[in-house]
């Protein structure tokens, strides 16, 4: 459930993000969504990613929900030194542009530490610092070259996962470099950069393939043509032409799997009787299963396979998860006002806190909304500073015992 009124652990800390695309996009919305002000940096024309075509199209909306939207030109004097400002009154920095790009505007963390000590800045590139880091990155290519398009396609057809993995897990190491580093300002009272990089976060997603070969000094094949271990783990046809992943990982699994299909005479042939067994004959085994398989229907066998127990699993476009079940009655899904003043369905964070689903709280931001709103607090706050009184020393410290010293 979601509870708009319920406080959120970071009510009271303020983000700045200058980021488009997904890596930071994706780290400025889960502070956000866990109660940070995060105050997004459009250029005049408004951040390109509102635009995208094709596959693209959905970036924005799905990574920006729960920020304000402030205009700022930084290659102008006066829109650099309001971003400056701004970057002062915060407590969290968030960039994820081109390597050097901040460093020429002066707005790099060694640039900005020394007048903001505070401040946690976290920086989203293609590499981490090393022989690697000026080069420009995609997911895509970091797929390429960390392990995971070789895993993921057959044999000679290196293949991309179907999302932007690495932009998205990307952005959460980032968030989670951030609560890390403002746990640690409380200790110490200083800021420190976090850095979360696309190649590295694609190296750990196959570090469990790279440890597999450190110990067997075998090299993996592909998923696709793996040495499953399990004799029963596929998708199968069923009628119509529907598919059905399949899991029976365990001898008493098989046996029950059987019994589902209303075939314990499969379980009793003694070339199926242990699972060793069964992988050393599986292209036999999932061929019988094929032909049974395919006489029934996913709506009269899921309901057989959850009840007893077996993992399954139909095969969902991403257009239907609108309508799953589970998402919708455990408050997976919400409504969000769109920028164009529609309506559209976000999926929320996966995790739940104390029961309480963290939910969308403000309409998706349009182009600049809040830049008047947020500089006029920003003003409002330089007068306060400028007509409060200045902090002096006691009457009797201010007196100076030997007047030729002062000043």
């Amino acid at each position: 459930m979601t509870d708009s009124a319920r406080p959120l652990p970071l009510d009271g800390i303020r983000v700045i993000e200058f980021s488009h695309m997904v890596m930071g996009p994706t780290c400025g919305m889960i502070l956000a969504d866990l109660g940070a002000e995060v105050i997004k940096i459009e250029p005049p024309a408004g951040d390109r990613t509102r635009n995208l075509p094709g596959l693209g199209i959905g970036f924005f909306r799905t990574f920006n929900r729960n920020k304000k939207s402030v205009v700022l030109d930084i290659r102008t004097p006066e829109g650099h030194a309001t971003a400056l400002e701004l970057i002062g009154a915060c407590d969290v920095m968030i960039e994820n542009f081109r390597p050097g790009l901040m460093q020429s505007l002066g707005l790099d963390h060694a640039s900005l530490a020394p007048k903001f000590p505070r401040l946690v800045y976290v920086s989203h590139k293609g590499f981490l610092p090393g022989p690697y880091e000026h080069r420009l990155a995609l997911d895509e290519v970091v797929q390429m070259m960390g392990g995971l398009a070789y895993m993921t396609g057959p044999p000679g057809r290196p293949l991309r996962a179907g999302t932007s993995v690495n932009d998205i897990m990307g952005g959460m190491f980032g968030a989670i470099g951030v609560l890390a580093a403002l746990r640690e300002r409380d200790r110490s009272g200083r800021g420190q950069e976090v850095q979360s990089a696309l190649f590295e976060n694609c190296v750990f997603l196959a570090s469990q393939h790279m440890q597999q070969y450190s110990m067997t000094g075998e090299p993996l094949p592909p998923m696709p043509s793996r040495v499953s271990p399990w004799s029963v783990y596929d998708v199968f046809t069923l009628a119509d032409g529907e598919q059905l992943f399949i899991g029976a990982v365990s001898d008493k699994q098989f046996r029950i799997l059987c019994d589902v299909l209303d075939r314990p005479d499969l379980a009793a042939e003694p070339a199926f009787a242990t699972n060793n067994a069964r992988v050393e004959v599986r292209p036999l085994l999932l061929e019988r299963l094929g032909e049974i398989l395919k006489h029934h229907r996913i709506g009269e066998l899921s309901p057989r396979l959850e009840a007893a127990g077996l993992p399954y699993a139909p095969i969902v476009r991403p257009e239907q998860l609108l309508d799953d079940p589970h998402l919708l009655a455990s408050g997976g899904l919400a409504k969000m006002q769109t920028d164009d003043g529609g309506t559209t369905d976000v999926v929320l964070l996966p995790l739940a806190l104390d029961g309480h689903r963290l939910g969308v709280r403000r309409p998706l931001a349009r182009v600049g909304e809040h830049t008047d709103e947020v500089l006029a607090a920003l003003t409002r706050s330089r007068a306060s500073h400028a007509s409060a009184p200045s902090i002096v020393e006691p009457a009797a410290d201010r007196k100076n015992p030997n007047p030729k010293q002062e000043t």
